[in-house]
This record gives structure tokens, sequence and C-alpha cells, in this order.
């Protein structure tokens, strides 16, 4: 569960987080781009691949040539962070679980969302999927903060599925944070992740400091903590050092996934000072 403190201690570092924060978030500034927008600019010559919904007809009409319209941009940034609450994220040896280490992320974005008058939109994906939206005020931090203590990590995460069907209500430019423990096939990033390249994307790989050391050793009997599945084998060297060196793999997998997507990717262990990431994140 997390505390009031945090929310104490996002407001004690707030000028910080702030100056940090101007490379990531786009603030309140327009620019004249063809796009969505609702203000027309000015007119240029078509040219192969511009959108046709953008061509304006009346000018066709006199002139038997095509133009499209460019519109004045709003590009006050819309936050979307999506934050994997499935039942491998309640797990942690430490003092948190990797559910709650995102989670303190997510809500650190919508704090700074708030500061920044940007839209945000935070969502819960496992089974289902569950979004919640900020009325661009610091007090729904503190709505976020007592949703989040009443999410119970459940299910097994259809990532693609859920990926694909929030893309489309990404109507604008938006930053996209993913937060998740990834401990899935990497070919569900290869079929979704593409689809944020327009977009600012940052993945965010948290883990419990045992799932990337592997300290067990003997005969253990391991538990698949979102199906339930048991199995009961014996820890060898040897096998400790396969299973790093397929966790290692892995999570170069899914940096490599990302950078293809034109992504940031970010790995933190459950261990790591949160703030620590946290400008990290925003740097």
């Amino acid at each position: 569960m997390i505390d009031l403190d945090f929310l104490s201690q996002l407001k004690r570092f707030h000028i910080i987080i702030n100056k940090r924060v101007t490379s990531s978030f786009t603030g309140t500034r327009r620019s004249s781009s063809l796009g969505r927008g609702l203000v027309v600019n000015d007119f240029r010559p078509y040219v192969p691949g511009d959108d046709y919904r953008a061509i304006d007809w009346k000018i066709y009409a006199r002139t038997d040539e095509f133009f499209v319209k460019r519109f004045e941009e709003d590009k006050n940034l819309t936050v979307h962070v999506l934050v994997d609450s499935s039942k491998s994220m309640d797990y942690g040896t430490g003092q948190r679980t990797k559910f709650e280490y995102a989670s303190m992320i997510s809500l650190g974005l919508s704090y700074l969302s708030a500061r920044n008058n940007e839209r945000f939109f935070l969502s819960f994906l496992s089974d289902k999927a569950e979004t919640l939206r900020a009325q661009r005020s610091s007090n729904e931090v503190l709505t976020f903060l007592n949703h989040i203590n009443k999410v119970k990590c459940k299910g097994v995460i259809d990532f693609e599925e859920h990926i694909r069907k929030y893309k489309s209500n990404i109507t604008s430019k938006s930053l996209v944070v993913i937060i998740s423990d990834f401990l899935f096939d990497p070919v569900h990033l290869r079929n979704t992740l593409y689809m944020f390249k327009n977009h600012d994307l940052k993945v965010i790989q948290v883990l419990d400091k045992s799932e990337t050391n592997f300290m067990v050793y003997g005969s253990v009997q391991l538990e698949d903590s979102e199906t339930g599945q048991k199995l009961e084998t014996y820890i060898t060297e040897r096998k400790r050092q396969e299973y790093r060196e397929k966790m290692y793999k892995h999570i170069l997998k899914v940096e490599q996934e990302t950078a293809i997507a034109g992504g940031k990717f970010f790995l933190f262990s459950t261990e790591h000072p949160i703030f620590d990431a946290f400008y990290k994140i925003v740097g």
C-alpha cells in the first residue's frame, strides 16, 4: 500500500521535478502542421502520402489542383500511463511489490501532469482494462492514490488485445508510458509497440531483485503467480546460471523491441530508489 507520505515527497521535490520535465512534457504551445486541429492556418500543394481528408475541395473546384489544409495544432500533451495489474505484478521480496513500485511511478507522472495542466489517463491492465482520467487538478492525484490502493492484481494480462483496443482511443500526439514486468512473450511487444511510433513512447520494466538474481538453490517448489501451477524441482548452480542468461536475453529483447518502435526503455528493480528512477524517466 502507498501512503500519503509519497505525495508529500512529490510536493517537496516539485521544483526539481519541474526542471527535469521540460524535455518530456511538451507544455502549452501551438504550432502549424498538417495534422489534427480545428483552426485552418494555411494551405499547401498535395503530395503523395498526405491525408486525403485534408484536401480542400473548394480550392480544387476553382483551380483543378489539389491543396491540403494546414491546421494550427494544439500542442498540449496528453499523457497515457498503462500499468500492468496482472497477478505476476503482485510480487515482491523487498519493501514493495512490483505493482506498488509501478504505481508510484504512475502517481509521479500524474502529479507532473496536474502541475503542467496536461490531460492524463491512467489505465490498469490485467484480465480486463480499467481507465481513470484526471480532471487537471492536483486533487486528482489523491483520488488516484486511493484507487490504486484498492486495486487487486489478478489474472493473466492479454497485453496485445488491451494495447490494440487502447490505441484506438488515442487521437492526438501523446506521451505513452507502459509499465510492466513484461514476463510474457516479447512477440506481443513486436505486434503492438509499432502503433506508437508517432508518439513519445516510454517502456518501463519493473522486476524484483529475486527475479534477476535468482538466489534460490536446492529442492524447491515453484509456483506460477498467475496460473497457480506448481513445480517441484531441484535448483543447481547450472540451472541458476541458465535462468539468469534467459532472463538477460528476455530483458534485452524487450529493450530491442522498444528501440525498433522508436521508444525509450527503462529497467528498474523494486529496490531502486523511486525518485532516482523517476528522474531518469522524465529527464
